[in-house]
């Protein structure tokens, strides 16, 4: 573990300070090909939201830099590195992922600190004692994001924002470089989203992280976000700053459907 709990230095980065890179991508699941032909860059450090309607190819998207999708076009390079089957097990130790919010079985025989542990095994293999520095990196991690008094607690007891606490925590502990995050907020109340988007992007300042987060809904990107791309039927379709993102004919497009962009108490409000 670093002694601040932040990302491992990357002696391999790429000259040019990109993250990611990929050329003509296309993934398939069997014979679907969910991603065509996608080109897309992140600097190290940036924040970059995709957004887009269901099924527009953005979870598959996170599944690629995962390296857990089967490229059939194009070239991936992450961190410097190109995604192979022979790089991908070291790419994916320096990978934070957070998924979609799932239902988890309130009998299951795991702690909120127990999940969180797991966190490290991407680093110190499954079946390894977790080092002494891990555990304690572990109850850092659980007071930052709020939960040291629910550590205890069974995993399946929790609320939803609580849950996708414990997920981002245990995808910290693993010390990524990349953090990349699955609708967040899906499924939370307005109180627990705005906590949530408020964590990611204390985070990503606080630990220098390149972070990628994929949403349906432009109103739930956290603020910090430096870049916006549209995603749509396995392509992606336009990127820009959020403000230009914040626009009323751009999203009808990317939708199908009118909407509309309000300002009001100095905010941009989508309203389809």
């Amino acid at each position: 573990m670093t002694p601040q709990g932040g990302p491992h230095p990357a002696p391999d980065s790429a000259p040019d300070g990109l993250a990611v890179r990929l050329d003509n991508v296309s993934a398939a699941y069997g014979r679907h090909v969910a991603m065509r032909e996608v080109c897309l860059s992140m600097r190290r450090g940036e924040f970059l939201g995709v957004i887009g309607p269901n099924g527009a190819g953005k979870t598959t998207l996170l599944t690629v830099l995962n390296g857990l999708a089967r490229i059939v076009g194009g070239r991936a390079e992450v961190l410097g590195r190109p995604l192979t089957p022979a790089t991908v097990g070291d790419l994916r130790k320096r990978i934070g992922y957070v998924a979609q919010l799932q239902e988890i079985d309130p009998l299951l025989p795991i702690t909120v600190r127990e999940s969180v542990l797991t966190g490290c095994f991407g680093r110190v293999g499954p079946l390894r004692r977790v080092p002494a520095a891990a555990r304690r990196r572990t109850d850092e991690l659980l007071a930052l994001v709020g939960l040291t008094e629910l550590a205890r607690r069974p995993l399946g007891h929790l609320s939803g924002g609580e849950k996708q606490r414990t997920a981002i925590a245990r995808a910290l502990l693993q010390e990524p470089e990349i953090l990349l995050l699955d609708e967040p907020t899906a499924a939370l109340d307005w109180q627990a989203q705005r906590g949530i988007l408020a964590l990611i992007q204390e985070l990503h300042e606080r630990f220098g992280l390149t972070t990628l987060i994929v949403t349906h809904d432009l109103n739930t990107l956290p603020a910090v976000c430096s870049r916006v791309a549209y995603m749509k039927a396995g392509r992606v379709t336009w990127s820009g700053s959020p403000r230009e993102a914040v626009d009323g004919a751009r999203l009808s497009a990317l939708y199908n459907i009118p909407i509309h962009v309000v300002r009001h108490g100095g905010r941009d409000h989508i309203i389809g």
